[in-house]
């Protein structure tokens, strides 16, 4: 059975202070470093062993992935892509997300935030993010999935939110519903070269 596992960096520096990090690099808290170890304990329970692993370039991802091969008993090497970053929030990159409901109004940012194709002033919305992502499951992704390969994938809640509607899971209208938790392994499985089902370890 192929299966396809995404993982949300665990918490970060940011996510705990409730500030938009989007390109920003910024640091796991030792709570993120936990979860990341402990999504990698469940991937051995589970019996799950990657073939593949793909992160982004920013810290709280390509680190949780190093943990979460720890937390597995595993070594793999990283294969790491700007394309599967998180979404870039522009102006509102660094801003603690309550003070920016306050300056710009609660519907405004829930609207930068929730809706598909709506970006934050300088930044990208959720349909830019599927663009660039589309192209690098496509060519690098989808390949070791067609091979029969194992595939873990840390990321950001973005990211793979794009990559839940490039699979189908999801259209544009209803993605706004969807939210991974930091550090919880999301398993999907493939049947016939399509995606088919996704849970939580």
């Amino acid at each position: 059975m192929t299966q396809l596992i995404l993982i949300r960096h665990g918490q970060s520096q940011w996510n705990l202070e409730n500030r938009f990090a989007g390109f920003r690099d910024v640091p796991l808290t030792a709570q993120g470093e936990g979860e990341a170890r402990r999504a990698g304990e469940k991937l051995k329970a589970a019996g799950i062993v990657p073939d593949v692993v793909f992160t982004s370039t920013l810290e709280r991802a390509w680190r949780t992935a190093e943990l979460v091969l720890e937390g597995a008993g595993l070594n793999l090497p990283l294969i790491k892509s700007e394309a599967i970053r998180e979404r870039n929030y522009g102006d509102l990159n660094g801003l603690n997300k309550a003070e920016t409901a306050e300056k710009y109004g609660a519907e405004q940012v829930h609207i930068w935030r929730r809706s598909y194709d709506v970006p934050p002033p300088g930044g990208e919305s959720l349909s830019d993010v599927v663009a660039r992502v589309r192209p690098y499951y496509e060519k690098h992704i989808a390949p070791e999935l067609a091979a029969g390969k194992t595939v873990l994938i840390a990321a950001h809640g973005n990211s793979l939110r794009a990559l839940m509607v490039i699979l189908n899971f999801f259209t544009p209208d209803d993605i706004n519903t969807f939210e991974i938790p930091n550090g919880e392994p999301l398993a999907v499985e493939f049947s016939g070269g399509a995606a088919t089902k996704y849970y939580y370890l």
